[in-house]
């Protein structure tokens, strides 16, 4: 049975360019094809979509003529295109800003129903990334089913991509609501072959450290939705403040993803 593909929504922008060279990267790495999908809106032009597809097609092509390729267009709304790709997907990867679909991904009303309705994880990149590959995977942990699954995807990562691993347990200032203790995340790492992997405790605002543990990261990693340090990542200002400010793509496991 053949792989499920990496999909990445494309819509013309720099945004959407950056994501799909991102998106290549990855299928290559993963040894799966590439799926194009653009999100035609009502009365749109058939030659403005041709012309479209047909560049993404041949930018992804030059990155790596190994890859399958395929590209599809759709009329609808692009949220609901994009949920329903995803559950034959094994990642759906996007542009963090963009034209007409992709704008304000994962910060306005789209990118909120991808991460509540998505079947697999996402991947956010912004279009003003530097070309300078990080040396490390960041993962936020707070012991949820979301968390365990962004570990899982985390770890995977970067064996693949041999980059270092740091997880990170974020405690808000003044709780001891599911605190996780140091065994109980180093057993979680661990029992994950994540026997390398710097395991960092803080408290305090979950983003602001994550930013800062980041900054040579080459991908963060984080639950849709969590509990203690991580609750609410991706719903409320934490999740805006990483989106907007991490200098590197980020990937969040949706509730769906996980059967939540």
């Amino acid at each position: 049975m053949s792989r499920k593909p990496v999909v990445v929504g494309i819509d013309g922008s720099p945004a959407a360019d950056v994501a799909i060279k991102w998106a290549a990267l990855e299928a290559a790495s993963l040894r799966t094809d590439l799926r194009l999908l653009y999100a035609a809106s009502p009365g749109g032009s058939a030659s403005q979509a041709g012309d479209i597809v047909y560049r993404a097609v041949a930018l992804a092509r030059g990155l790596d003529p190994r890859i399958a390729i395929d590209s599809h267009t759709e009329n609808g709304v692009p949220s609901t295109i994009l949920v329903e790709a995803s559950g034959k997907a094994a990642i759906v990867v996007i542009g963090s800003r963009g034209l007409g679909l992709m704008a304000g991904a994962l910060v306005g009303s789209t990118g909120l129903d991808l991460a509540a309705n998505a079947h697999c994880p996402i991947v956010v990149v912004r279009p003003d990334l530097g070309t300078t590959a990080g040396v490390r995977v960041v993962i936020g942990y707070d012991g949820s089913p979301a968390s365990d699954t962004a570990l899982d995807f985390g770890l995977d990562y970067a064996r693949r991509h041999d980059v270092a691993v740091r997880v990170v347990a974020a405690q808000p200032e003044g709780s001891e609501l599911h605190r996780i203790t140091e065994a109980e995340l180093r057993d979680a790492v661990q029992n994950r072959g994540g026997h390398d992997a710097e395991l960092i405790q803080i408290t305090g605002h979950p983003a602001e450290h994550i930013l800062r543990l980041s900054s040579d990261a080459d991908l963060i990693v984080l639950g849709a939705r969590g509990r203690g340090g991580f609750a609410g990542m991706l719903i409320g200002s934490v999740s805006q403040t990483v989106l907007h400010h991490a200098d590197c793509p980020v990937a969040v496991i949706p509730a769906a993803a996980i059967g939540g």
